[in-house]
């Protein structure tokens, strides 16, 4: 995540600044629930949230799909002069950050500016572009076998040096924090692959991309992005737990932390909260993409998220962890391919930010105003005192829960009320 500055161009000249103007407004755009100084369980709702603009979908995306051609024509995308034409990019993304007051942007290095296949070049067109700003190992079919994983050490070099020089823009752009997506890090198939040194090579690049980032003076996180598949068939970050044993095995749980998307949550076959509640216990919540599935379709369809439930689950256990680790909300969210005036784009996101608004409001609440917290806590209170805690102390054996269970016989039956705790959401909702 990068924090925001203001460009010289200007490509929404009709919008004003989005502003919050409450549940009365018929202002679409305004916002109606978020209030970033609204303060929710002792922070605002701007250091809750910390919105970050995915600068890749909303930019650089043209509506294309594999079926047709793009639908969406970017008034900064014309100049010939790939310099010129990223200049104007950057002017378009710094407005219309500004005017929707998010505080963060992200993006891959070959969103900032279009790439060739000369490293040097590469370097310059990067460096150019992020000194302008101061005032992704995937598309290239090099890395159609993976990047840190591919089994041509030629290639693996390639990924490093375009690495490095990510490394160095986030460095220089004050980034707090840095993602690993391993798009293609993974396998079509086992006949031609050796998965366990494909990893080992994995964990090798990761700690070299972690070492010379420090050695740079760089503090901030290092987040692994999970995702079950697509567009290789098994990805060796295919869910959080997944990742977080990965991280464990490697010795790497020290510097990396996890940024769950929701739409790869539900690609691996796991509910959003699951994912969440996964790194919440590992203690690695650092960041999330926020987007949603397509119930119908079986692929990333990457749109703004607007379920309120889920959103709410989600805020119930984003705040009894305390809050993200180091990143917060990047809408890695597009418009779709018919929604073709440059206003779609303010709508998408105000509809976002007002969304997760309302969930951590939500979910505040019921932390607050119910019995929610004192039900699940309840639910395990045999734990909490006698034979049920000295085996949590690991001071019962085999033998002694049996003859537990001889002298109490048949135990209870304990409702696990879930239909009243839905419910509960619904109410606050």
């Amino acid at each position: 995540m990068i924090k925001v500055i203001t460009g010289e161009r200007t490509f929404f000249k009709d919008i004003n600044q989005v502003k919050f103007e409450g549940l009365e407004s018929d202002n679409p755009f305004a916002f109606r629930w978020y209030d970033e100084d609204r303060i929710i369980a002792g922070k605002s709702m701007k250091e809750h949230l910390r919105f970050a603009c995915a600068y890749w979908h909303s930019f650089v995306a043209t509506g294309n799909d594999p079926f047709g051609e793009g639908t969406i024509l970017h008034p900064w995308d014309v100049k010939s002069d790939p310099i010129e034409r990223a200049k104007d990019k950057m002017d378009a993304a710094f407005e219309f950050i500004t005017k929707m007051n998010m505080p963060y942007y992200c993006f891959h290095d070959v969103d900032l500016i279009d790439y060739t296949n000369d490293v040097l070049d590469n370097e310059y067109r990067l460096q150019t572009i992020v000194d302008y700003a101061k005032q992704n190992l995937f598309s290239n079919r090099r890395y159609m076998n993976g990047a840190s994983t591919n089994p041509n050490f030629h290639v693996l070099a390639h990924a490093a040096a375009q690495v490095k020089a990510a490394l160095d823009a986030t460095i220089a752009l004050g980034g707090e924090n840095y993602v690993f997506w391993g798009g293609r890090e993974g396998y079509m198939s086992l006949l031609n692959t050796n998965m366990k040194r494909e990893q080992e090579h994995l964990a090798k690049f990761l700690h070299a991309s972690k070492d010379y980032a420090r050695q740079q003076g760089f503090k901030g996180t290092f987040f692994i992005e999970p995702k079950p598949c697509e567009p290789t068939k098994h990805q060796y970050d295919y869910d959080a737990a997944t990742v977080i044993s990965f991280l464990r095995q490697y010795d790497l749980m020290g510097d990396f932390k996890l940024n769950l998307e929701v739409n790869h949550a539900t690609l691996a076959g796991h509910t959003f909260p699951h994912e969440v509640q996964v790194a919440a216990d590992a203690g690695l919540l650092g960041s999330m993409d926020a987007n949603r599935g397509d119930y119908q379709n079986g692929w990333d369809t990457d749109q703004f998220p607007n379920n309120i439930n889920e959103i709410t689950e989600t805020m119930l256990i984003i705040l009894e962890a305390n809050g993200f680790k180091g990143g917060g909300i990047n809408f890695d969210a597009k418009i779709r391919r018919n929604s073709t005036d440059p206003t779609d784009l303010f709508h998408a996101h105000i509809g976002g930010m007002d969304t997760f608004a309302r969930a951590l409001t939500t979910a505040d609440n019921i932390l607050q105003k119910s019995d929610y917290s004192k039900i699940r806590k309840d639910r395990y209170a045999s734990f909490d005192s006698g034979a049920g805690q000295d085996f949590e102390a690991g001071k019962m054996n085999l033998e002694s829960l049996r003859q537990y269970a001889i002298d109490h016989g048949e135990p209870e039956t304990l409702s696990g009320r879930q239909e009243y705790l839905e419910n509960i959401i619904n109410r606050f909702i």
